[in-house]
């Protein structure tokens, strides 16, 4: 008898051990939100300031928070960051587009984000407009 109980075990534990784990998601946590804070100076527009942009849902004080956060889903690829700063060995134009400059902080898709732009040169001027509306258009 004794042996049966344990055999019953057994099976009970091989058979409990083969069913799928699943992973149950805590309701009471907030989903969590891509937000970034944007400080822009010297734009020579109306766009200097600090301003909060939030996406998933669309939200903030951004100015065109929704064209914002639809820019940054078209420039999010998988494997690549959006903001990554111009690498250090790119071939740049020594054009200069003004003074104009940015810090963007904060959380995109989980990923913690430390970003700063200038229009320095032709790489840092077209990271810049590569990246509008969430930066400014300047007026240089």
């Amino acid at each position: 008898m004794l042996r049966r109980l344990a055999l019953t075990a057994v099976a009970s534990a091989a058979a409990l051990s083969a069913l799928p784990v699943t992973a149950h998601a805590d309701s009471t946590l907030p989903a969590p939100i891509d937000r970034l804070t944007v400080t822009v100076a010297h734009s020579g527009g109306s766009g200097d300031g600090t301003y909060v942009l939030e996406c998933h849902p669309t939200g903030g004080t951004h100015p065109d928070a929704g064209a914002a956060c639809a820019r940054l889903e078209e420039v999010t690829v998988y494997g690549t960051d959006p903001f990554a700063p111009v690498p250090s060995d790119a071939m740049c134009t020594m054009q200069y587009g003004g003074p104009a400059t940015a810090h963007v902080t904060g959380t995109w898709q989980g990923r913690p984000v430390d970003a700063t732009y200038d229009r320095s040169n032709g790489c840092e001027i077209s990271r810049w407009n590569g990246l509008a509306p969430v930066l400014p258009a300047t007026s240089a």
